[in-house]
Order: structure tokens, then C-alpha cells, then sequence
């Protein structure tokens, strides 16, 4: 009887732990993230452009709390993105527009979700935030599906590469996983990239996001998921379209790429502020606490953002210097990098010819004071100086510095004089990227060549004179190896390949396409240097193991062959 007493007691007491747990689950809000790759800030009908086809976005901004100036971090996708969901500037994150590591230290929000018992699912449009063929490596940390599977260039390779998906794939795979999945609590992160990826029309292609945002809404609508969901939409960045003279993005740090639109959807039993819009400056690097505040989960104090919810309650009297970097100029081209600081009604930019703007009167930011506000300009600057001293040491952080080994390696094939990182975060020697800027147009337009090699020919064309006038371009330079490369040119994009490793030797992908190259060459051992270098980088790259192998045979290192095809699976 005693026994009998005690055995019910027990499953008395794990049904009423069940039933808590169950009910703990139902009370966390779902949570669902939308970034739209290279949208505006001025192109979205909920914040006043005329003519804007955006009418999803518009529905949801009158159910939300809109924020009228929110301000990026960096204007390229994976900085932008790594900054959105770890709440961390550029300077810690570890990660630049030519590839990197998300940093071990940094808080991620998925990981945050995940040790919480939210389902944690990613489905992205495109290669650059593949973690495993792309240029995000550690994004996927804390996620338990991460849904990119891109394929990359390779080098003699008959497989067709696969770089981009439409935002209605990518939502329509992040529906088919809603309809498993709708009872949550689950943190969706869906990114667009319909922007990004348009050359014709930019209008239709923000159009098409708006579209693909509507789908996912009717999903959650339909799997009655919506009530208790909190939807986040964001663009990790802007678009130039010829703005101060650049094309598209990742270099220059004015409005068009750096405002951004920022609409945040409550759960309804939460959604008091809907159709809120507040003035304030906010910066992306407060989304990731905001998220954990919905959740209810505390906030990592590395976390470097605050949630967006005090400046919704506070409305336009809460505004917030914001800080942006921009490292491409310096990691791709070899010039200087820039940051911005905003504050009051100014925007100041670092650079070797600084630039600061009144954006009240001077909107299109055209008219530079630097000259005939040096007040001004010498607060704003000691504003950014002491906002930089929080990250002595961080900066130009893209990922594990070469090791002594490494740089003995390629010492041995000629290497000499390599640097290992971006320099420091304050730096404004060197070339000014406005003086550059068409130069960036030229390659920013092939660069996509890497990834279609039917267009290699006009790659080749275009950037041949580029480098036979400078050779300090990095991304000129990689971007004209691989296209020789996949025309069958080896011998020269041997030699372009060499002089992007030497400009960038910590860029794992540099060390992967010369080695692949050399390895079609039959130059066996050097090829050994620079898998075994990319190996390294990209450890979870099963084509760079799958070379290396190659190499190795070729070499007699069987059973060294024998552990690379190993790690290949």
C-alpha cells in the first residue's frame, strides 16, 4: 500500500512538473526575426515615401512600434547581421566583409534563446551568411537548423554554384518549417535578400521582399501562431544608387546605407504600443537585448545595445549617439578604413579628409563643414575617440591571427612583410576612399563574376587594367584570380590569387582558391601550404579538405590524405 501511496505520488508530482513546463512554454512568446537585405529607411511607405509599394510592411507598421531613425552599425551583410544578433559593435564581433570568425566571447542571441528552451532556426538568401561555404563563420552558433547549403566557386569544379535565393524560397522554406514546428516557443530568423541580389529594378525588388514578409505573416496567421508571436523586421543595411558617388553599398557611411527601417510587432497581450512611431536615434545593435526582453530572459551584460522597448516608452526624447564602421575599404582595397559618430543634428566621419555634416539643414548630407566648423568637429571627434578607447586592442579584429607556423610557411614560399590585421580602429592614414570610390564601383560591379562563371570573361575584362594600376587591391585581386581560374587561365590566376594572399594572408578563402588553383597546376607542394592554411580557416569546408587530400597524395602523405578525406564527409 505504502508503495502503491508513493508510486502515485511520484507520477502525481512529474505530471505537475510536466504540466509546468508545459505551461511555461506556452506562456514565452514566439519570436520571429526579419531582415531584409539593403533596404532604405527612405523607400518604405510606413516612413513617408511617396509611391512606395511596401503595403505589407505598411500593415504590419500599424500594428508595431516603428522606429523613424534607426542607424546600422556597418553597411555590408555580414557585419550588419553579426552585429543585429549579438548586440556587439564591428570591433568585437570578429567577423568583416572578406570573411572571419564570429568571436568565442561575444554573446549570440540564438545561443541566448536556445539555453532557454526556444527551437532556434535560420533559413538565409544568401552565401555571404553561410557559415560553412560562405563568409560568416560562428553564425550558426546556437541554432538548430541552419538552412543555407550554398555552393561556392571552385576551381575545375562542373558543378554550377548556387550563391542566392529569392525571398519567396527562402520564406517558403521557412513556412514548410512553421507548419512542424507552430506550437513553439521558437526564434525564426528569415533573411530577404531580393535587395541585394537586384540589378534592374530596385523598386520591384523591394517590392518582392514586401511580398515574401506578407507570406511569412499569413503563415503565422494561418498556423494561429501570431497572437502570442513578436515580429521584428529590420535591413541590416542600405543602398547607395549612386549616393556621394557609390553604386551600391559597403563602403561610405552616409544615410543611404546607414539608416535603416525598424518595425517591432509585440504579442498581442503585450501590443499596447501599436502604431507607435518613435523619433528617436536607435542603433541595431539594440535588437538582440530588445528580443531577449520580450522573451523575458535577462540580458547578457556583453551585450553592448539596450533594448529598444525604454525608447518606445520614453518616445523622441531618448536619442543615442550611434556608432558605424566601415572595414571593407581597408580589408578589400587596402585604403583606410571609416567610422561615423551621430549625435545632436550632426553626422562626423572619420576619415583622412573629415567630413561632418548638419543633417537637419543639410539632409543629403552634401555640404561638409569640416572647414568652417572646427568647434564642432573637434567635440564630435573627442565624442568618437572616447567611444573607441572602450575597444583598445579590438580593433581590425577579422579572426585568429596567423599562427608562427603560418607565417613560416608562407615565409617559405616568398612571403615577406605580411600583415595580420586591419590596424587600429582609429586609423585614418592611407587613401581616402572618396578619392577612390569609382575604383570600388568597377570591382563592387564583377565581384558578383566569382559566383557566375558564364560572366568570368567581363570580370577578366574589367579588372585587368584595374590591377595593372594598382596592386595593393585585394578584393581586385581575388575576384580576378577566380575568374581566370574558371576559365582555365592557371597559370595567371595563380599568380592574382598569390597577390591577394599576400595583401590578406589571414583570408581562408584567399588560401583556398590559390591552393585549388595551383593544385589544376601540379604545383603539389605549394598547393600543401595553402590548403593546409584554408583547412584551418575553414574547417568545416568539406571542398578545401577534399583538395588538400588531393595534395597530399600527390605528394606521398597517404595517411594524411587518408584523415583530410575523413573530415570531407
Amino acid at each position: 500500500m505504502i508503495r502503491k501511496l508513493a508510486s502515485a505520488t511520484l507520477a502525481l508530482l512529474c505530471l505537475c512538473v510536466a504540466l509546468a513546463a508545459s505551461a511555461e512554454a506556452a506562456s514565452k512568446p514566439n519570436l520571429v526575426l526579419i531582415t531584409i537585405d539593403s533596404a532604405r529607411a527612405d523607400r518604405m511607405g510606413f516612413l513617408g515615401a511617396k509611391g512606395a509599394a511596401t503595403p505589407n510592411l505598411n500593415r504590419l507598421a500599424g500594428e508595431s512600434i516603428s522606429f523613424e531613425h534607426a542607424y546600422a552599425q556597418a553597411p555590408g551583410t555580414v557585419v550588419s547581421h553579426a552585429s543585429i544578433l549579438s548586440g556587439s559593435y564591428p570591433q568585437s564581433v570578429g567577423l568583416t566583409e572578406i570573411g572571419g570568425t564570429l568571436a568565442a566571447a561575444v554573446p549570440f542571441l540564438p545561443e541566448a534563446l536556445k539555453g532557454q528552451g526556444y527551437k532556434t532556426e535560420a533559413f538565409v538568401g544568401t552565401i555571404e551568411l553561410d557559415p560553412v561555404n560562405g563568409l560568416a563563420q560562428g553564425l550558426d552558433r546556437g541554432f538548430e537548423t541552419y538552412d543555407a547549403g550554398f555552393r561556392p566557386v571552385i576551381p575545375g569544379d562542373s558543378k554550377a554554384a548556387v550563391t542566392e535565393r529569392s525571398g519567396a524560397e527562402v520564406v517558403a522554406r521557412a513556412i514548410n518549417w512553421l507548419g512542424h514546428n507552430a506550437q513553439g516557443p521558437f526564434f525564426l530568423w528569415v533573411e530577404i535578400n531580393d535587395a541585394s541580389a537586384a540589378h534592374a529594378s530596385y523598386g520591384a525588388a523591394l517590392t518582392a521582399a514586401d511580398s515574401a514578409v506578407g507570406k511569412l505573416l499569413a503563415a503565422l496567421k494561418l498556423a494561429k501562431a501570431d497572437a502570442n508571436t513578436a515580429v521584428i523586421v529590420v535591413a541590416d543595411h542600405g543602398q547607395s544608387l549612386g549616393g556621394h558617388g557609390e553604386d551600391t553599398h559597403g563602403i561610405f557611411l552616409y544615410d543611404e546605407t546607414i539608416h535603416v527601417p525598424l518595425l517591432i510587432k509585440l504579442p498581442e497581450a503585450a501590443a499596447k504600443q501599436a502604431g507607435t512611431k518613435v523619433g528617436a536615434r536607435v542603433r541595431l545593435v539594440d535588437v538582440a537585448p530588445t528580443v531577449l526582453e520580450i522573451a523575458g530572459i535577462p540580458v547578457p551584460s556583453q551585450m553592448q545595445g539596450q533594448s529598444l522597448l525604454r525608447a518606445a516608452k520614453a518616445g523622441g526624447g531618448s536619442d543615442q549617439p550611434v556608432y558605424s564602421r566601415s572595414d571593407l575599404p581597408q580589408r578589400g582595397f587596402g585604403w583606410s578604413a571609416l567610422e561615423s559618430w551621430r549625435t545632436g543634428k550632426y553626422l562626423y566621419v572619420r576619415a583622412p579628409k573629415p567630413e561632418l555634416y548638419d543633417v537637419t539643414a543639410d539632409p543629403g548630407e552634401t555640404h561638409n563643414l569640416a572647414q568652417s566648423s572646427k568647434a564642432t568637429l573637434d567635440t564630435m571627434a573627442s565624442q568618437l575617440d572616447g567611444f573607441d578607447r572602450r575597444f583598445s586592442g579590438q580593433g581590425g579584429k577579422s579572426s585568429s591571427e596567423l599562427s608562427s607556423s603560418e607565417m613560416q610557411k608562407l615565409a617559405s614560399l616568398g612571403y615577406v612583410g605580411l600583415q595580420t590585421s586591419a590596424g587600429a580602429a582609429t586609423a585614418v592614414s592611407g587613401t581616402d576612399p572618396k578619392d577612390k570610390i569609382a575604383t570600388a564601383n568597377k570591382v563592387s560591379a564583377v565581384a558578383p563574376a566569382v559566383v557566375a562563371p558564364a560572366k568570368a570573361e567581363r570580370a577578366i575584362a574589367a579588372l585587368t587594367p584595374v590591377v595593372a594600376a594598382d596592386s595593393k587591391l585585394y578584393l581586385a585581386e581575388y575576384t580576378l584570380g577566380v575568374a581566370l581560374a574558371e576559365r582555365g587561365q592557371l597559370a595567371d590566376a595563380a599568380k592574382h590569387l598569390r597577390n591577394a594572399v599576400g595583401l590578406q594572408p589571414d583570408s581562408g578563402w584567399a588560401h583556398f582558391e590559390a591552393g585549388a588553383t595551383l593544385l589544376k597546376t601540379g604545383d603539389f607542394k605549394t598547393a600543401v601550404v595553402h590548403l593546409e592554411i584554408a583547412t584551418s580557416r575553414l574547417p568545416a569546408f568539406a571542398p578545401a579538405h577534399s583538395a588538400l587530400a588531393e595534395a597530399y597524395d600527390h605528394v606521398g602523405r597517404a595517411d594524411d590524405a587518408k584523415r583530410e578525406r575523413g573530415k570531407a564527409k
